[in-house]
This record gives C-alpha cells, sequence and structure tokens, in this order.
C-alpha cells in the first residue's frame, strides 16, 4: 500500500470527519488538527486509527504543520 495522508485515508473509507472522529473517540475538531498536522495523536490513537483504516503506522503520512 502506498502511504496516504489521515484525510485521504479517511475519504477513501467514505467516512466524514464526524464519523470518523466517533469511531476514534475523539472530537472532529480534534481529528481535524491531526488531518492538518495542527496536532498528532498518540500511541493509543495511532493503534485505532490502524484499526479503523486498516493500516500501519509506516502507511501513514502525518503531515508537519508547515506544510502548505
Amino acid at each position: 500500500m502506498s502511504a496516504l495522508t489521515l484525510r485521504a485515508l479517511r475519504v477513501n473509507k467514505g467516512l466524514d470527519r464526524k464519523e470518523a472522529a466517533a469511531l476514534l473517540n475523539v472530537s472532529p475538531e480534534t481529528l481535524g488538527n491531526w488531518e492538518a498536522g495542527k496536532t498528532f495523536p498518540n500511541v493509543p490513537q495511532i493503534t485505532k486509527i490502524e484499526e479503523l483504516y486498516s493500516v500501519s503506522y509506516a502507511d501513514i503520512i502525518f503531515l508537519p504543520q508547515n506544510i502548505g
């Protein structure tokens, strides 16, 4: 699998931000911050992300804050 951003993984799974956030037990704002690279998930949250999107940590691109 090619590496994908959190947003791309969510979109490919057919989830909107609110749905994905609920499945990850975080707020939509928190998920939005992760997707924008403003903040990053901790290890337990990364495990949930891997399970939800059926990917390994190595396949996820975490955007740096200054991209854009």
